[in-house]
């Protein structure tokens, strides 16, 4: 009769003192297959995250600086012309651009008009918006270049992506 530690060497073919430090090369496969699994898994959830983090971020701005030109035109008894009239002419969205504003009283200020799919005015105070991740922008809401802008609409009742709008 074989004693146990005789079987255990004649089962796996080592003794007890015997025992691997190191990985094999299917162990480090299986470990790289998991991890860029979970990075398959975990990268565009991320991503999805961060756009949605910025975009509430640009509302909130846009909201900030909306306040902002309510004051000044409440001391002045008119809209602010710049952005620099309020204080807020450096400010930029999270993706590094400019905020853009315009007066639709006094048509100052460095943004474009912005009109609805129905070629409506968007606002009939001021248009204050940013122009997305893209950076780029037109007049027109229904433009694809337009759709990922985060706009004030309806006087401020409307705050948010221009493809929500």
């Amino acid at each position: 009769m074989l004693s146990r530690r005789e079987k255990a060497v004649t089962f796996t073919g080592r003794t007890g003192k015997e025992s691997s430090l190191g990985i094999t090369l299917v162990e480090l496969v299986i470990i790289v297959a998991i991890v860029a699994t979970l990075a398959a898994i975990g990268v565009p959830a991320y991503n999805k995250y961060r756009n949605n983090a910025n975009i509430v971020h640009a509302i909130a701005d846009i909201r900030t600086v909306e306040h902002d030109i309510y004051i000044h035109e409440g001391y002045n008894a008119k809209l602010p012309d710049l952005l620099d009239d309020i204080g807020q002419g450096n400010l930029r969205d999270p993706w590094g651009n400019p905020y853009q504003y315009l007066n639709n009283a006094t048509k100052k200020g460095k943004a474009k008009p912005r009109f609805d799919k129905l070629f409506k005015p968007l606002n009939s105070d001021f248009d204050l918006y940013s122009m997305g991740k893209d950076g780029q922008t037109e007049s027109n809401l229904d433009k694809p270049v337009s759709l990922d802008d985060i706009v004030r609409a309806l006087n401020g009742e409307f705050v948010g992506l221009a493809s929500e709008y």
